[in-house]
This record gives C-alpha cells, structure tokens and sequence, in this order.
C-alpha cells in the first residue's frame, strides 16, 4: 500500500514504520489515519513480532501535532459550543489519537518508539503508548509542552505520565511545559534506553532481533498481563497472569524452549511457532 506520511518496510518478524512529513515532521490527521491502516495489516498478519515507529528527519522523531490543525479545530468548537449545548449533544467519542494510543498497547505485536531526535507533544504521546522508548542521545528534547499554547496534552499525555511518574512530577512537568534532555528522560524512566546518535539505528536493529528473537506467545502474554493488569485490582490482575501463563505453559513454544534449557542449550532447537 502506498502511504503519503509513513515508509513502510519488513525485515523477518519486524516492521518498520517511517513517519515522514517533510519539511515540518508535525503528525497530522492523515498520518494518523494511516498508522491506523499499518495496524489493520499487523493484526491481520500474527507473524510480525516486533513494530518499530521511527522519524525520516533530521533529528526530528516527531517535532509535535500539526498546530494549523489543532487551531482550525479550537476555532470549529468556537462556533459549535452554543449549538452543542442548546442541542443537549452527548460527549464525544474517544479520538482517532486516543484509539490510536489505546490500539498501540493493546496490539500483540511489541511496539518500538526510535526515537531518532526531538519528539514533543502529540508525538511524545505516540511515543509514551509504545512498550518501549528508544531515544538517540544529542541535542535532543522530549516532552509535553502543550500548556504553553493554552492547551494541555490531548493523545493521553496527562494520564500516560501520572502513571508512569506519579501525579506530583506529571503535574510539574506539564503545568510547566517542560521539555527534557535525553539524559533528563532516562533519569525520570520515560525512556528505557539511550544510545549515541551515530549508532542509533544498530542500536534499535539490535534491540529489535533480540524482541523479535523470543516466543511470540510469551510476547505478547506478558504484555497484555502488564498493560492490563496495571489498571486492575491486585486479586483481579494476579488471576488475569494466571490465565496468561497456563495458556503459554500449553504452547510448543514453552515446551521447546524448557526442553532446550534443560538439554543445556542456550537456543531453542525450532523455530518459534506462536502455537
């Protein structure tokens, strides 16, 4: 398929998935739209393991949503607010970057933000859904900047950050837009790993094979038992591991593996089947 904001390539069990919006790098409606497409054809395709998003930039990932965007959308809620309240309108469902962000952490396949340079705003939040944040260390921001244009993060930004960094430091770093270094990020865990920017792409390859190296089964079992989990009660989350861990402790992927293991192989003698 070809797309106008994406570059789409495969290598083995892994897709990586360009975003490319010369010259401003912003994520627009489209390229939205078209992620959405990407993860139509992932789900629809169990042999890829491993989806890595990186930026067809210049030290850009994601410089933040397109704003022209953003403003045309402030000035149509202008005009709309009267009818909408006259009419006794319902709230609006979720938005195509929230559905987006939400599919990103529900998705089987494991998902690689590369952050190959700057990512704010909406494209942080694309970044904060991904199971893992992979940020190449120069001179480099990432953040939610968004209180310094009269708006506060729309993608799940505030949530996304309260979970990770506790309500205190989610509330400072937004009510002060404050935007991060690479080393400031890792510090903070917002991002997992750092890596120089003249090895960056070596580095995320690596990163992903090791990924994509593993029991798809077991991928993608502990996945929805942590992203899941994280939003149920204890006893609720610890019988949601349970169902995953006696439906991977039926595979033949476990049963190779643990064979392997104990015949002293540090590889499984097959090839992962996901069964």
């Amino acid at each position: 398929m070809n797309y106008r904001y994406l570059n789409v390539s495969r290598n083995g069990h892994i897709v990586t998935c360009t975003l490319s919006n010369p010259p401003t790098q912003t994520l627009t409606a489209g390229g939205v739209s078209e992620i959405h497409q990407v993860l139509d054809d992932i789900e629809s395709d169990r042999s890829v393991r491993v989806l890595v998003f990186t930026g067809a930039g210049d030290g850009v990932f994601i410089a933040h949503y397109e704003v022209g965007e953003l403003s045309d959308s402030a000035q149509r809620n202008i005009e709309t607010d009267s009818r909408t309240i006259t009419t006794g309108e319902s709230e609006p469902e979720l938005s195509e970057m929230h559905q987006l962000c939400l599919r990103l952490e529900q998705i089987s396949a494991i998902t690689i933000a590369a952050m190959n340079g700057t990512a704010t705003g909406g494209g942080f939040e694309l970044c904060l859904a991904c199971d893992f944040r992979l940020l190449a260390d120069g001179r480099y921001r990432v953040g939610l900047p968004e209180t310094s244009i009269g708006i506060i993060p729309g993608a799940g930004g505030t949530q996304r950050y309260a979970r990770l960094l506790g309500t205190a430091r989610a509330l400072d770093l937004i009510l002060h837009a404050k935007l991060l270094t690479p080393a400031q990020a890792l510090e903070m865990g917002l991002v997992h790993r750092t890596y120089p920017v003249d090895c960056f792409l070596d580095e995320v390859e690596e990163f992903s094979v090791d990924i994509a190296g593993r029991s798809p089964l077991a991928l993608a079992a502990a996945k929805q038992a942590i992203q899941q989990g994280a939003r149920l009660p204890l006893d609720e989350a610890l019988l949601l591991e349970q169902r995953h861990f006696d439906r991977t402790m039926r595979s033949k992927d476990a049963a190779g593996a643990m064979r392997a293991y104990l015949n002293g192989s540090t590889k499984t003698p097959y090839e992962w089947q996901g069964e």
